[in-house]
């Protein structure tokens, strides 16, 4: 199976481990990757601050470079969610957009949906607490939602229940949103700031060592707060973990 791997641009500037993560446990299960070098940002950050005569040619050069893969994947589900759900805005017409965005997808749903993958082999021996972002939830539907009837699932779950030795934290509010929002953070700090210490405060309750999540730049805000106010609490993207990275303060 061949893919082109897409890595958002937050990830290429401050966290390449997760795109290196990423591409281990890929070609681990046998996936052919091609990274093209002339990828460029999405253009979400533009969209959502309402530039979207800027977000255009991102979205005709994100086409243009993808258009060929078989499956375009990426570990961010809020980049995945701005190919599928807001690039019809752009390109809507254009040869190659349907498949595109039929063909897109988050790591962790490509593992579960697409590959369709045994049990990942492996250890982590801590107590993890899952963030669910809010774009990979209620855009790509990676788990259950409170304010949706129906069976309760979680596909990041799903991938990290078979390692040994892995606890899991219950939280009381299981899909609240981090407050990072992209440029929210910057245009309200200070809701951002709260929400992002709630969701801080409610994983302290449950015991979380490690917080995990798809999406990192939801991760990057909380790492933020958990520095400002001293509280030790370790954060890896699931990439990380299934790669089998270790907790940082063990090294």
């Amino acid at each position: 199976m061949r893919i082109g791997l897409f890595i958002p641009c937050y990830v290429d500037q401050f966290y390449p481990d997760v795109a290196v993560a990423t591409v281990e446990v890929l070609e681990r299960l046998g996936v052919e990757i091609d990274y093209p070098t002339q990828q460029t940002c999405c253009g979400q950050p533009m969209a959502n601050t309402g530039c979207r005569h800027e977000t255009r040619p991102l979205a005709f050069k994100f086409l243009k470079t993808f258009k060929d893969y078989p499956y375009v994947v990426c570990p961010s589900g809020s980049c995945v969610a701005m190919v599928r759900h807001h690039y019809r805005e752009y390109l809507d017409g254009q040869p190659g957009f349907e498949e595109l965005v039929g063909k897109t997808y988050e790591f962790c749903e490509f593992l579960v949906d697409v590959l369709k993958i045994d049990p990942v082999e492996g250890s982590f021996p801590h107590k993890v607490g899952i963030h669910q972002s809010c774009h990979a939830l209620r855009h790509l539907r990676l788990a259950s939602s409170s304010e949706r009837v129906g069976a309760s699932f979680s596909k990041m779950r799903q991938l990290l229940e078979p390692l040994e030795g892995i606890t899991f934290s219950e939280l009381e509010r299981t899909d609240e949103c981090c407050g990072f929002g992209g440029t929210f953070s910057i245009n309200e700090e200070a809701v951002s700031c709260s929400m992002g210490l709630d969701r801080i405060a409610d994983h302290q309750r449950a015991g979380t060592e490690v917080m995990t999540a798809p999406d990192m730049s939801c991760l990057m805000h909380m790492t933020g707060l958990l520095q400002r106010q001293g509280i030790r609490m370790e954060i890896m993207h699931i990439a990380q973990i299934l790669a089998g990275r270790e907790v940082s303060n063990e090294k």
